[in-house]
């Protein structure tokens, strides 16, 4: 599929499969790098996924850095798990509502099973949940 990437218009990246490439591009300072991730997140192993996106978390470009978030989230879906490289970026990027990476921490948590969760995200599992509780019973008055 490599061979079909157009890094100027970003037609074709959502398909690449080759870690190598995205390497390539990168060092080449190519667009659409974070689009690119989230290509590398739905069709390689998580293991080959992570560390690009990662690195796309830290793109000068807000737009590019937001799609790596989206990259993030979709690991979390696909896999059910994340590595812990990417527990300690989206940690990093604050996990509050105006946060970049606030999709794909609601993503990890509702797509990874509580026990695989790391001891912050099980905290904010929980305190989401005791939240959504009080909302539903003061709704219901």
């Amino acid at each position: 599929m490599t061979a079909e990437l157009n890094w100027e218009s970003g037609e074709g990246l959502l398909g690449i499969d080759d870690p190598a490439a995205w390497d390539a591009a990168c060092e080449r300072g190519e667009r659409h790098l974070g689009t690119a991730v989230i290509g590398l997140a739905f069709n390689c192993p998580l293991e080959e996924a992570s560390p690009r996106i990662v690195r796309a978390m830290r793109l000068p470009d807000a737009a590019q850095r937001g799609f790596a978030y989206t990259a993030a989230g979709t690991a979390a879906r696909l896999h059910g798990e994340l590595t812990p490289e990417l527990y300690a970026a989206l940690r990093a990027a604050g996990p509050g509502r105006r946060s970049i990476a606030g999709h794909a921490i609601a993503d990890t948590m509702t797509f990874v099973p509580f026990r695989r969760l790391p001891l912050w995200l099980k905290g904010r599992t929980i305190a989401a949940y005791v939240a959504d509780r009080r909302d539903i019973r003061r709704l219901a008055e």
